[in-house]
């Protein structure tokens, strides 16, 4: 698969601080493949467009609709709960993004109430960094499919 064809969207809610940060890093190491920004608000979709989405759409429709059509989801791991990020996900959304054939790259988030028995807690940027190396090589894998 050409790169130009892998479909990428990072989801994000609240402010879009998280997505925002995760779409200017997956830009830097990945410049040529587009960026689709998810917000579950309007805030959140404009601060990942000023991150470099090349496109996006706020709401649990543009979500649910998207969802199945990426090959790669980004995002923190309350995107796959239903009421997470403070209630902005919806069941349709959690049911829509868990369910996606996608590829899920999920970023740990203490406001979730969700505990990883993965280690260590690290930092934010390091997750950041762990989930860029991750999408990258997503993208490796479908290049060479």
């Amino acid at each position: 698969m050409k790169q130009e064809n892998i479909k990428i969207a990072v989801i994000d809610g609240q402010g879009g601080g998280l997505g925002g940060a995760l779409i200017q890093q997956l830009k830097k190491a990945n410049p040529d493949i587009p960026i689709r920004a998810l917000g579950t608000n309007a805030a959140a979709t404009a601060t990942m467009f000023k991150g470099g989405a090349d496109d996006g759409a706020t709401g649990e429709n543009a979500i649910v609709y998207n969802a199945s059509r990426m090959h790669i989801l980004l995002g923190p791991i309350g995107v796959l709960v239903a009421n997470g990020l403070l209630g902005e996900v919806t069941p349709a959304m959690a049911a829509a993004i868990g369910s996606a054939d996608a590829v899920k790259i999920l970023l740990p988030s203490l406001k979730c109430n969700i505990r990883l028995a993965v280690g260590a807690q690290e930092s934010m940027q390091t997750y950041l960094n762990d989930a860029v190396r991750l999408c990258s090589e997503e993208i490796a894998h479908l290049v060479d499919q």
